[in-house]
């Protein structure tokens, strides 16, 4: 394709590129038409250089297109990571999941599988009695039916599977880490997103914006976490009313006592340690999932700060709400 070769040459003599191009060239990437060389070349070639708001929101746009549609017309909110950081943090984002969907918050959570640790959130959900390998409408009906509903990347666009192996010789972060939380097949406008690069916080906001999202928090913890973290202030870029500002919060500001890193690092990722979570069992990991679901809440204008978003996780805990959406995630994604 000479279009593309011509792209992957403005690339190469370090120039950047428009979000028209930048489509372009995905679009062949997804389709199956770049070549692996090609494609090897554009991803190093724009990590080297630095990547741009518009070529990210290109990128985003193609293979936004390219995904089966996960039709949810309830407005459902997204709690998202690059989950490539340095700390492992126990399925915080999937139990911050199930406490806003116990509050009454639809969620349409998308996320990655984990290839070798058997412990990312499909691994764990499986174990629970999740289903996990849904069409779209399946994932829709979860959503509606039981307030949450999960998607993974490799069922809703297997075309990912492509890129894959390339992403993994290369052995280095490229804009794939950056596009895959913007990709949620139910094109959320409200949203949570971690990432685990502090200088891709407001640009990532922007991006959003670009995309047709309404609210959303980018977000960054200064220990190096994906998400709002309880060691110390978190970075912030927050889409409001088409506007992005910026700022950074702590969790006494939410009423939650600060911990040392060690406190989040490892832990059981398991299927139990999640269910306890979702008991109210107390622990560092049930804080940070309150901490984070109360940002959530504050992005779906059901809370107005994060303390009071604390107190209705809380809640929402302690009446057993946030267990009774496993369980009916559990019966509508088998029946």
């Amino acid at each position: 394709m000479e279009a593309l070769k011509s792209i992957i040459g403005k690339v190469a003599n370090g120039a950047t590129l428009t979000r028209e191009e930048t489509a372009l060239a995905f679009d062949s990437v997804m389709s199956g038409h770049a070549t692996p060389s090609q494609i090897g070349g554009l991803l190093m070639g724009m990590r080297v250089r630095g990547e741009t708001v518009e070529e990210v929101t290109g990128a985003a746009s193609a293979i936004r297109n390219r995904m089966p549609r996960v039709e949810a017309a309830c407005d459902p909110i997204d709690i998202a990571g690059m989950s490539d950081g340095p700390l492992c943090s126990v399925n915080v984002s999937t139990c911050a999941s199930f406490i806003v969907a116990g509050t009454g918050v639809p969620v349409a959570k998308h996320a990655n599988r984990t290839a070798s640790s058997g412990s990312g959130a499909a691994d764990v959900l499986a174990r629970l009695g999740v289903k996990i390998d849904l069409e779209p409408e399946a994932v829709a009906r979860c959503v509606h039916q039981a307030g949450i509903g999960f998607m993974f990347a490799a069922a809703h666009y297997p075309a990912m599977q492509r890129v894959g192996q390339i992403r993994t010789a290369l052995g280095t972060r490229t804009i794939f880490n950056l596009i895959g939380p913007l990709s949620n097949p139910a094109r959320v406008k409200r949203q949570i997103v971690g990432v685990s690069f502090r200088e891709w916080v407001q640009p990532l906001a922007y991006v959003l914006k670009n995309l047709g999202a309404e609210s959303v928090w980018v977000v960054h913890g200064s220990d190096g976490l994906d998400e709002i973290t309880l060691t110390g202030q978190t970075f912030v870029a927050a889409l409001e009313a088409g506007t992005v500002r910026t700022f950074e919060v702590t969790p006494e500001e939410a009423g939650l006592p600060r911990c040392r890193k060690d406190a989040l690092e490892g832990g059981d990722a398991d299927a139990a340690a999640l269910q306890s979570m979702l008991d109210g069992a107390p622990s560092r990991f049930r804080d940070a999932a309150l901490l984070n679901a109360a940002a959530a809440l504050i992005v779906a204008g059901r809370a107005s700060t994060l303390q009071e978003g604390v107190a209705l996780g809380k809640d929402s805990l302690d009446r057993g709400a946030a267990a009774a959406r496993l369980e009916r995630l559990i019966a509508v994604s088998n029946a």
